[in-house]
């Protein structure tokens, strides 16, 4: 089967997470992906199975003399709760010759250069998109059926050298809990690569630190016709939090290293009011610095108010794997010499966000992140290059050649 049908027909699964829930995975309906994606593997001979938590994972042996380091090829199933992936209608742009393309004529919803200038390097190309009302997906379904094209590359090709693959699919990436209850000894690899990035030719060693606040603020509530000097509504303690937060520390008003606060979620009455924000930064002492500011407001809220008007719980989510990919530079380099050669001009740059590499990172195995030619991940105006999806596929394949030879 070949990368483009298969992403086609893997886009068609809803696999949404929801950050909400309790269980793990998730969402049932990534079940069904996973299910499906350990059967094929097995149709392809590949010894693989899944657990309780929904990880599948699957080894295909060395087919060289030598002990060269296991190798890793690693991707999500799960897409953004921050847009709907059910009904995914998927279609093909021909030749993209450039300027604005209809998605959507009933809704009048367009992908436009002017406001996604990314498409301006994409003339020529063969484009992937959506109908407008879904994401499409390639966050990181695209990820997946490289993985397992590549699978189906090699299960055919047994003259192509390689060392001892892993693959591995999880669940729940888009959450931020993608590896909660991984097993790191049973993937036992010594290098990994997610491929979960944008542009083809990125490899990304560095990404955000990362935390989430959650706020709880309690008010007083006193019937508004009687409230003079008595009623303390949890909205306006909510709303004063967030003014004495920087200003310019908003993803809005930040690019590359620069750090933000952002606002999630917020919902409340006069009694109580929830907020949720993540906070980010490349840079680990600025990062505890914005953690924190967080901690003074709240003490300020609570001594301004006079009693527990405000309470916060903080949880780190990732850091930054640049702190451990700093050992490894030279599997580093074999990988940007495989982007080289395939005639892509490395983009090294860091995520502003993070993904189950910086996690497993810190877990013991190492594993930057590969562009797979997706765009304007978690919306509707998502789009693939079916040009740079196949030559980052090419790229892989590249790596795994100069993994052998190590």
């Amino acid at each position: 089967m070949k990368l483009l049908e298969r992403f086609l027909n893997y886009v068609k699964y809803d696999t949404q997470s929801d950050s909400d829930s309790k269980t793990y995975p998730s969402t049932d309906k990534q079940w069904l992906l996973l299910k499906d994606l350990l059967k094929e593997l097995k149709e392809f001979g590949v010894k693989a199975d899944i657990d309780e938590y929904g990880y599948v994972i699957g080894r295909i042996p060395s087919n060289i003399k030598k002990d060269v380091p296991k190798l890793a090829l690693i991707a999500h199933v799960d897409t953004s709760p921050d847009a709907s992936g059910k009904n995914v209608q998927a279609r093909v742009i021909k030749n993209y010759n450039g300027g604005k393309v209809l998605l959507n004529e009933e809704k009048e919803i367009y992908l436009d250069p002017k406001k996604f200038p990314n498409l301006n390097d994409k003339l020529g190309d063969d484009l992937v998109v959506t109908d407008g009302t879904t994401l499409l997906g390639a966050d990181d379904k695209l990820g997946v059926a490289q993985i397992m094209t590549l699978v189906e590359f090699i299960q055919n090709n047994k003259d192509f050298k390689h060392g001892e693959l892993v693959i591995v699919f999880t669940p729940d990436e888009e959450v931020g809990t993608g590896t909660e209850y991984i097993d790191i000894e049973k993937v036992d690899a010594d290098f990994g690569f997610t491929l979960d990035g944008s542009k083809v030719g990125e490899i990304a060693y560095e990404n955000f630190n990362a935390a989430t606040a959650k706020l709880t603020f309690i008010g007083q509530s006193v019937h508004p016709g009687s409230a003079k000097n008595k009623l303390v509504n949890s909205l306006d303690i909510a709303n004063e939090f967030y003014g004495l937060l920087p200003k310019g520390l908003k993803p809005e008003l930040t690019e590359n290293y620069e750090g933000f606060n952002h606002l999630v979620s917020q919902s409340g009455t006069v009694e109580k009011t929830n907020m949720i924000m993540i906070i980010r930064n490349h840079n680990k002492e600025k990062f505890n610095i914005q953690k924190d500011n967080f901690t003074l407001i709240k003490e300020f809220i609570n001594d301004k108010y006079g009693y527990k008007a405000c309470e916060l719980v903080l949880s780190d989510s990732y850091f930054n794997m640049k702190e451990v990919l700093d050992d490894h530079e030279e599997k580093i380099d074999l990988a940007i010499q495989a982007i080289k050669e395939n005639d892509i001009e490395p983009i090294i740059e860091p995520i502003r966000g993070g993904t189950d590499g910086a996690r497993l990172s810190f877990m013991g195995l190492p594993c930057p992140n590969l562009g797979t030619g997706g765009y304007n991940f978690h919306g509707p105006y998502e789009y693939a290059s079916i040009k740079e999806m196949n030559k980052a596929l090419d790229i892989v394949k590249t790596i795994i050649t100069k993994f052998s030879r190590l």
